[in-house]
């Protein structure tokens, strides 16, 4: 049967079994926004293109299906760009369809043309310009398995408008086979066993853990390791609820702001164990310090990521679930009285904390009484900055899926709309966004989308009236100079701003008002914004200053 390339995409989209798609509409897509009318999936129409894309984003971290997203030619396209990048520095698998120019006009500076390939190639897996119509099923299924396999990441369509018009013959492939594309699964055994004679000698070993573990879905694996060889397990900000951080064994998060235990763990063991991990600069410092006494192991589906940042003795190339199988039945149950009673001695001495008694309200007791109130069951979607890592240490995650965040490429803005694609994927759990006042204003037009949608998303801005990030590295580095950090005098009154868009907004000044005001939003069936009015100058502690290695940490005074 013969259809238009738009009717081939949906019906692709489809076969896919996709069920939602996020974007906006526009010149170059309106043939495929035809064909969508009587699409079986839903659309959620964005009020922006990066509100789209970071929907799409926090779908497919909370699902673990990949996102998919659908934007017009120019600058639709151009939009869209900073959530493809959020995406590929975390390994988020997304697919993002976007309208082109008609393929005659490619390359005149037609109306509304953007060069996408050229633009989005550093930061997507793969790009595709589909130039005749009888491709155009062949790359959608390509994409998806790209988007999905080895390492997860973004794959970019573009379509042009002629080629959405044109029609063929529809037949979608039943398999795909790509040439030089070949993710390898199961682990090299020797490698393995090599790995696992490591682990059985060790006195004083480290679990390091990244999202690759979440990614993999490999969390049931790690926890059966750790607890048959006793392991303490570290995460960085991207592998949060890997591993319960209920669990004693677990050592919560490393690096710039991890806990003083965790570093210091890292920093003094004979044996890291880095899973689904990359060695990021923020959890490494200065990389030729990092773990100085220690042998490494690397599992990693991504070649190309082991041994990039820091030497590795034992690399293993494999989906991390199936190298775990592998080789928890290798390891043996270790003896590590003396190294749990020195990581004991480090908690006790060493716990996170913060100063309550102020009289006002603390960022970090907002996000203690969310956990608490929640019973650490949230899926929580947060911006960037302070609220960010106070949340990374203040809440307790206790299952994968449950932290939403832009890790790698730090992407403020990202939170709320990531939290509507969460609850989108999650529709009967709690889904909180924990924000800054600086994050959540660079996306806020998404609580129309939201309250049209009638998302039950709640939203907690942990309001200081700085961005804050920023001005506590002016505090601490800089004399104080505090340079165009402060927003207090040119902030919304977000209690109304939530109100003109349909929402209920909940505003909150002492501490005495906060649990009530976090059961309030719970109880409500739609969406809700609880201004949360902060202590002003409070910083984030641990901090690994820039340059240092990670235990040479400043704490609080």
């Amino acid at each position: 049967m013969k259809m238009r390339g738009a009717q081939i995409l949906v019906e692709a989209l489809k076969k896919e079994g996709v069920e939602y798609v996020f974007g906006i509409p526009g010149g170059s897509v309106l043939p495929l926004f035809d064909a969508l009318y009587d699409a079986p999936f839903k659309f959620i129409l964005t009020r922006h293109e990066q509100g789209a894309t970071h929907m799409a984003d926090g779908y497919a971290r909370a699902s673990g299906k990949p996102g998919v997203c659908i934007v017009t030619s120019g600058p639709g396209a151009t939009n869209a760009v900073t959530g493809i990048a959020t995406a590929y520095m975390d390994s988020i698998p997304m697919i993002c369809i976007s309208g082109q120019v008609k393929t005659f006009l490619i390359g005149n500076d037609a109306f509304q043309e953007a060069d996408m390939i050229g633009i989005t190639r550093p930061i997507t897996k793969h790009s595709y310009l589909v130039k005749d119509v009888r491709n155009l099923a062949r790359v959608v299924k390509e994409a998806f398995h790209i988007a999905t396999t080895g390492r997860p990441g973004p794959v970019l369509i573009d379509l042009p408008a002629d080629v959405s018009m044109a029609e063929t013959e529809f037949e979608y492939p039943k398999s795909v086979n790509i040439r030089g594309y070949k993710p390898v699964l199961e682990g090299h055994i020797r490698q393995i066993q090599k790995a696992a004679e490591l682990i059985n000698q060790s006195k004083k070993p480290v679990l390091y853990v990244g999202g690759g573990c979440i990614l993999s879905g490999a969390s049931e694996e790690l926890t059966k390791l750790a607890h048959k060889t006793t392991i303490p397990v570290t995460t960085t900000l991207a592998g949060l609820g890997a591993f319960s951080e209920k669990d004693p064994l677990s050592l919560g998060m490393l690096g710039m702001h991890g806990t003083m235990y965790a570093n210091y763990s890292v920093q003094n063991c004979d044996l890291l164990i880095a899973v689904g991990a990359r060695f990021d600069d923020r959890v490494t410092g200065r990389t030729e310090k990092f773990a100085p006494h220690a042998k490494i192991i690397h599992i990693d589906i991504d070649p190309a990521s082991i041994a990039k940042s820091v030497r590795v003795d034992i690399p293993i190339v494999g989906d991390v679930k199936c190298v775990l199988k592998q080789l928890t039945p290798l390891a043996e149950k270790l003896h590590l009285k003396n190294w749990h009673e020195q990581i004991a001695a480090w908690k006790q001495k060493h716990p996170l904390k913060f100063n309550g008694g102020s009289g006002r309200i603390k960022p970090q007791y907002v996000i203690q009484e969310i956990s608490r109130l929640t019973e650490n069951n949230a899926v929580i979607a947060t911006g960037v900055g302070q609220h960010q890592m106070w949340t990374a240490q203040w809440y307790s995650f206790v299952k994968p899926r449950s932290m939403v965040t832009s890790g790698g490429l730090g992407t403020m803005g990202y939170g709320f709309p990531a939290g509507i694609g969460a609850q989108i994927a999650r529709p009967n759990e709690t889904v909180f966004v924990i924000d800054g006042d600086g994050s959540f204003q660079m996306t806020l037009t998404e609580l129309s989308t939201a309250v049209y949608n009638k998302i039950p998303v709640k939203v907690a801005i942990l309001d200081n009236s700085y961005l804050g990030m920023v001005r506590q590295w002016q505090e601490l580095f800089y004399h104080k100079r505090y340079s165009s950090v402060e927003l207090g005098p040119s902030a919304p009154n977000f209690v109304k701003l939530a109100e003109a868009f349909g929402a209920m907004g909940i505003r909150v000044e002492t501490p005495a008002e906060v649990a009530p005001a976090i059961e309030k939003a719970l109880a409500h069936p739609g969406p809700v914004l609880l201004h949360f009015l902060v202590e002003s100058e409070e910083n984030v502690y641990p901090m690994v200053p820039a340059g240092q290695a990670i235990d040479q940490m400043i704490d609080m005074a």
